[in-house]
């Protein structure tokens, strides 16, 4: 492997870092705008909050799935410059084409429903709207 190329890896692997941390990040404001949300709602019994609350999450919940598709795409991207790829993209020196890598796991609503994605958001939505129609 070329200097070159360990350099161009090495970039494409600080994206993926990036993504990996902003993911990271909506999911802790994600629970944390909530929980501020239900404390509110704790002090003055009004059911709005508890609805309002359930907006940051869907808002959170497709920026994170936008953030895992990129992630997932930077990936394929590393996989094709390391050469470890099944279906190699031909791409130049130091080329970032993301745009490359669409379909199956590239795809917005595989990501929107991932595992890892709506193992979060959807629970917690669920426990929104159950304590709005319980209370």
């Amino acid at each position: 492997m070329t200097d070159d190329t360990i350099k161009h890896l090495e970039f494409i692997q600080s994206i993926i870092t990036r993504m990996n941390t902003n993911s990271f990040q909506l999911k802790g404001w994600s629970v944390t705008i909530s929980s501020a949300l239900l404390a509110i709602y704790a002090t003055t019994k009004n059911n709005n909050f508890i609805l309002v609350s359930m907006f940051p999450v869907v808002v959170f919940w497709f920026l994170d799935a936008y953030y895992l598709m990129q992630e997932r795409k930077f990936r394929g991207l590393y996989k094709d410059v390391a050469g470890i790829s099944k279906e190699s993209k031909q791409l130049k020196p130091f080329e970032m084409r993301p745009d490359l890598y669409i379909g199956g796991e590239y795809c917005y609503s595989d990501t929107l429903l991932s595992p890892t994605i709506s193992g979060l958001y959807a629970p917690l939505l669920i426990i929104l709207l159950g304590l709005y129609y319980y209370l």
